[in-house]
């Protein structure tokens, strides 16, 4: 999630940016109107026929090894035949880039965009949920088997900076409590190949594209991932899930997804025991990435709405999380 002040719209530096991967500027701005903006920018634009996507975020916003990390897994995800999104190369032949601009340094990426409609946007029937869950189940076994040259932050790197941020932001006595109960059970867990590994984070409604065509489903947005329990992944769907369904159809497919899952990695009741504490875990890093996303004040003659509404979306998230530790 970036600092507020990175959420402006900025046509000239992403064609800047898009120069990196293209010659051919024409009409490249003709799907900027589609421009969005949470943990990055992302701008649309066409290339050769096809619908790719500029990746931005300021160099100080992130990690090094997590953005090339990211292309790695990615790479080997697809591999292995992993129906993961498509990075492009630069034209340096290069995943990420580094460019540096008049508004400061910023890692820059480019993917084509996936096939298929976003399962939020379907009907989530007992078909599509059991294809997501074999999806997941499927990036958790390749996972397990995951030997990466560039490694991406574990659970423990995450815990250690939300510390750090927490110290930033006065009194977060409450947080601060959350943290060390939080750590000490999570340390108590069994860490093993079949339970343990680089998690994808936001495998959720969202980011997971049901092809009708093919019966599969093709996956985005896997720079969040960290080396976890691979149940995170599981507690962050079935709780999205539960703002799409009632809770007779949510237990439904809770099990039709378990199902489809199973079939490509196995998973023990213990551990889904343990979503709960996974949810606590997602709550901590959630409240400490608001505080960090509003840690510098903007002064603006005059705000625009957009941006009061995602402040305010912000604060209800916050206070919501805060009022689970009251």
């Amino acid at each position: 999630m970036l600092r507020l002040k990175y959420l402006f719209y900025n046509e000239i530096l992403a064609i800047e940016a898009i120069k990196k991967w293209k010659t051919d500027m024409k009409n490249v701005d003709e799907l900027f109107s589609y421009f969005r903006i949470s943990t990055n920018a992302i701008y649309p634009f066409p290339n050769n026929g096809k619908v790719c996507f500029l990746r931005l975020a300021p160099i100080e916003e992130k990690i090094k090894d997590n953005e090339y990390g990211e292309m790695e897994f990615i790479q080997y995800l697809r591999e292995n035949n992993f129906p993961a999104l498509k990075p492009l190369p630069s034209l340096n032949d290069e995943l990420v880039e580094i460019i540096t601009t008049e508004w400061g340094t910023y890692f820059a990426s480019v993917f084509e965009r996936v096939e298929g409609v976003q399962i939020k946007d379907t009907d989530l029937n007992d078909n599509i949920m059991f294809v997501y869950g074999r999806t997941l189940g499927t990036l958790h076994r390749l996972a397990s088997d995951f030997k990466p040259s560039i490694k991406k932050w574990t659970y423990e790197d995450v815990l250690e900076w939300i510390k750090e941020e927490l110290g930033l932001y006065g009194e977060q006595a409450a947080a601060m409590n959350e943290h060390a109960e939080v750590k000490h059970l999570l340390e108590a867990l069994p860490k093993n190949q079949n339970t343990f590994g680089l998690i994808h984070y936001d495998f959720e409604p969202d980011n997971v594209f049901y092809d009708e065509k093919n019966k599969t489903c093709n996956v985005i947005d896997f720079e969040d991932g960290m080396y976890h329990w691979f149940a995170l992944d599981i507690e962050q769907i079935f709780d999205s899930l539960s703002e799409h369904m009632d809770e007779k159809r949510l237990n439904v497919a809770k099990k039709v997804f378990l199902n489809g899952y199973r079939t490509e990695f196995n998973i023990s009741s213990d551990i889904l025991e343990s979503l709960p504490l996974f949810r606590r875990f997602i709550d901590l890093y959630s409240y400490t990435r608001i505080l960090h996303s509003k840690g510098e004040i903007l002064e603006l003659d005059n705000e625009p709405n957009w941006l009061s509404n995602v402040t305010e979306k912000l604060d209800r998230k916050k206070d919501s999380i805060l009022a689970k530790w009251s």
